[in-house]
């Protein structure tokens, strides 16, 4: 999916979650936007599901 269409569909997403649900709904749904597009980005450059165990279980040992 080209990058233009995403940023659409992100703002129509973000112009209706502030219209109908406030400025608390549009923060979150920007931030959780955010976090969706830096997982796809991270998965699109070849990030495998076992990589963030890895990451967040060394903290825990």
């Amino acid at each position: 999916m080209d990058r233009a269409l995403v940023g659409l569909i992100a703002g129509i997403a973000l112009a209706f979650a502030g219209w109908f649900g406030g400025f608390g709904a549009f923060l979150l749904v920007a931030a959780l936007g955010a976090v969706g597009y830096a997982v796809g980005y991270w998965f699109d450059r070849g990030g495998r599901a076992g990589d963030l165990r890895h990451a967040f279980g060394r903290g825990r040992r």
